[in-house]
């Protein structure tokens, strides 16, 4: 029995059964490189779902890190924490936003969002009006609420029955969000990227048309950035891609570069829909993972990752796009913005999924068929050159079959 093996088996034993793991144990990384137990080298296209924005174990992050820890990790929200202002502070800085409220992940930051939206309609706006409406294919967390939130139907029917108060309308069509609103909706959620969707970004004009009616009716704006936020797109933000100015919206993933963290950001009229007592997160913007991300965010501005991700993102779809010109029968379609790129093929990917593994790409694939590729924003151009070259050789052999 390998090594590999032995720890498939030991997991078996000790963890709930809640992840389809890839054949590898990782060890280490640095930079956009993973390395696994018997030290084989891969590209990583995934920065742990768009999580290690700034790549793995950068130095600057790993400093941080180990002065913070040496002065104080966590004592709780009970206490007054510089590191979590100066967060704060730069933070709201890159956006509209004027409130930040720290939690841990993704799924807490919609659900800071969702009952911030609820509780401001009922305390400040004195109306009755509580229903989220969201987007069908849209993904925002696996808690019970974001589950419901969710557009996709996978991994819903066994959790019934879930809760009340959410509404789905395909996305790109302002008419069905328009026939959506009642005097019951309090705010729309959605993605400016579909990212577990399958890398989709929203239609500008329909983003646009969706704000101005939220304005209309007194209806609040909620943007996902979990995965999208964070230079992933090119712009800090990707709403800003947009020019949307969200009564809300939330972060997570790559805010502390590995570390658990999220965020939700509102106006400070909204913001007003909270006070002491109504929400809370034990964990919540702790001084150390406030200091790291306050470095994350210093690091981005500092280097203008963004006009770097614009650069990359523009020549990795170039190549695709010319991958996809080779083979058509192969490829549908090539989407995305910035490094948050999406392959779709005509059919399942899964086979090529598995050889881009076996020649040293770490990639994700989503809905069967589409390869999500949210590499470290620090990858080189070199490795969309080689990582186009290997896809190049395996839709070769495809044709041949």
């Amino acid at each position: 029995m390998n090594y590999l093996s032995q720890v498939q088996d030991r997991e078996k034993s000790l963890l709930c059964n809640t992840y389809n793991r890839y054949p590898l144990e990782i060890e280490r990384g640095y930079g956009a490189r993973l390395y696994d137990s018997e030290d084989n080298e891969y590209v990583d296209m995934l920065a742990g779902i768009a999580v290690c924005n700034l790549g793995h174990c950068p130095p600057e992050i790993n400093k941080v890190i180990r002065e913070q820890a040496d002065k104080l990790i966590h004592v709780s929200n009970l206490f007054y924490q510089t590191p979590q202002l100066d967060l704060a502070e730069r933070l709201l800085g890159t956006c509209d936003a004027e409130k930040v409220f720290f939690c841990n992940s993704g799924a807490e930051a919609n659900e800071s969002a969702i009952k911030l939206a609820r509780r401001y309609m009922r305390k400040i706006r004195n109306t009755d009006a509580y229903e989220i409406i969201s987007l069908h294919n849209s993904f925002h967390g696996r808690s019970l609420a974001t589950l419901t939130a969710t557009g996709q139907g996978k991994g819903k029917e066994d959790f019934a029955p879930l809760p009340e108060g959410f509404k789905l309308v395909p996305p790109n069509d302002i008419q069905a969000m328009e026939h959506g609103f009642t005097s019951a909706t309090a705010a729309v959620l959605l993605e400016a990227v579909q990212g577990e969707g399958g890398v989709i970004p929203l239609d500008e004009q329909y983003m646009q048309e969706v704000q101005a009616l939220c304005r209309e009716n007194g209806v609040l704006l909620i943007v996902d950035e979990v995965q999208s936020g964070m230079a992933r797109t090119g712009k800090m933000w990707a709403h800003q891609h947009f020019d949307l100015s969200p009564d809300i919206f939330t972060v997570a993933k790559a805010l502390a570069n590995g570390l658990p963290m999220g965020a939700m950001l509102a106006n400070e009229e909204v913001s007003q829909g909270f006070e002491p007592g109504v929400h809370a997160a034990t964990f919540g913007g702790g001084a150390l993972v406030s200091a790291v991300a306050d470095q994350v965010l210093k690091t981005i501005q500092d280097r203008d990752v963004c006009a770097q991700v614009r650069d990359k993102g523009s020549y990795a779809l170039q190549l695709f796009q010319a991958l996809k010109q080779k083979f058509p029968n192969q490829i549908r379609e090539i989407r995305g913005i910035g490094l948050m790129l999406g392959i779709e093929f005509q059919n399942s990917a899964k086979e090529i999924w598995k050889a881009l593994l076996d020649r040293g790409y770490i990639c994700n694939l989503t809905q069967e068929r589409i390869l999500r590729l949210l590499p470290p924003l620090v990858i080189e151009k070199q490795d969309f050159d080689n990582f186009a070259k290997t896809m190049e050789d395996i839709l070769l052999q495809n044709d041949k079959l």
